[in-house]
């Protein structure tokens, strides 16, 4: 595992805690939750540009490249889809949907991981 992992370890069930926090509480999606789903998506970012640097320098990815980037992209995606549901619902039920970004994007980044080495 490298240091990408466990940044989105630690930012991911920080999310999902904060997330599953509110929605037990009952409370609607606030600017924290929001906000703690976009700390996902900006360490998922770092993890992108992380992966562009070590592939540019010429660190080969082990597994299929075409399935790392896929993982990576499809995690890209979860945060902005998950705040728009959000947004629009404004319940106490999408924090749940908010707190699953964390744990889906630590899983996938788990997955990454072990297609890169």
């Amino acid at each position: 595992m490298d240091a990408y992992f466990y940044i989105i370890l630690v930012v991911g069930l920080l999310s999902t805690a904060v997330c599953l926090a509110a929605g037990i509480l009952k409370k609607a999606p606030n600017d924290v939750t929001i906000l703690s789903v976009a700390a996902v998506e900006v360490a998922l970012l770092v993890y992108l540009v992380g992966s562009v640097i070590r592939v540019v320098a010429g660190e080969p990815i082990a597994g299929e490249a075409w399935e790392f980037w896929g993982y990576l992209v499809t995690a890209m995606l979860l945060p902005p889809a998950a705040v728009y549901w959000s947004i629009l619902e404004r319940t106490r039920w999408s924090n749940f949907v908010l707190a699953a970004v964390g744990v889906t994007a630590l899983v996938m980044a788990a997955r990454m991981n072990q297609i890169w080495y």
